[in-house]
């Protein structure tokens, strides 16, 4: 039976590198919630410092019947900040498949780092924003990627993941 990656973080510690490794060990499709959030016009409103979780709750909606057809196929990982705590679990409810959750870790100075190092940078305080948010809650198991390759931090993802995977 197929499953799903959550993998969510703050801004800089690595989810899409990480996703995108995993998603290709596990030979699974690769879904990056901030864009969907983007296409669907549900993303920041200039002032905000944040996504209220309704907007969230409603790319689920729209989502979870896609996401659901990719299942019935294949695995499917999905990174993003998931810094609603509501919204992860209305995906593990409604989705009603096997689900692993990892949340990624890093200091706030190393995400600020890395985030400098990307082509579209948050900023400093947007990374600290979404930093906050994301750190108030943990959620399935924590895997700091501070001072790991993203191929290290796969491999302690993996072997969390039914052993039945090819690698």
């Amino acid at each position: 039976m197929s499953y799903f990656v959550i993998i969510r973080g703050p801004g800089g510690v690595g989810k899409s590198t990480i996703g995108k490794l995993l998603a290709k060990r596990i030979q699974a499709k690769i879904i990056h919630f901030d864009k969907i959030m983007d296409e669907l016009g549900l993303d920041y409103i200039p002032g905000e410092r944040w996504i209220p979780l309704n907007k969230f709750l409603k790319a689920d909606e729209v989502m979870i019947p896609k996401f659901r057809k990719i299942l019935r196929k294949s695995n499917l990982v999905l990174d993003g900040n998931f810094y609603h705590k509501k919204q992860v679990e209305d995906l593990i409810k409604s989705l009603n498949f096997p689900c692993f959750v990892v949340t990624l870790k890093a200091s706030l100075q190393e995400c600020i780092k890395r985030d400098k190092t990307r082509k579209d940078k948050l900023g400093e305080q947007a990374t600290a924003d979404v930093f906050k948010l994301v750190s108030a809650f943990d959620f399935g198991v924590m895997i700091n990627t501070q001072n790991k390759t993203p191929e290290e931090t796969v491999k302690e993802i993996f072997s969390y993941l039914p052993k039945n995977d090819p690698s």
